[in-house]
């Protein structure tokens, strides 16, 4: 249990880092620059953020399910 808390955690702090960045990119972007791209890889780099998050709790729950399930096969007779 301890693993998943910490891979968790970890994914939790990633992704959040990664989507503070890519929302001061994009507020950079769409606000001061007069690049029209700069906007266009914030909106990356937000989808980025989210990503990751997910499958990293996509990660997280195949694990827990995957120690959880029934090991072998059972035989009825």
């Amino acid at each position: 249990m301890e693993t998943k808390l910490k891979m968790l955690n970890a994914v939790k702090v990633v992704g959040l880092t990664v989507l503070a960045i890519g929302i001061s990119i994009f507020l950079y972007g769409f606000f001061v620059s007069d690049y029209s791209s700069v906007t266009g890889i914030g909106i990356g780099t937000v989808m980025g953020a989210i990503f990751i998050f997910l499958m990293g709790v996509f990660f997280v729950a195949t694990e827990e399910m995957h120690e959880k399930a029934d090991k072998g096969m059972r035989i009825v007779q």
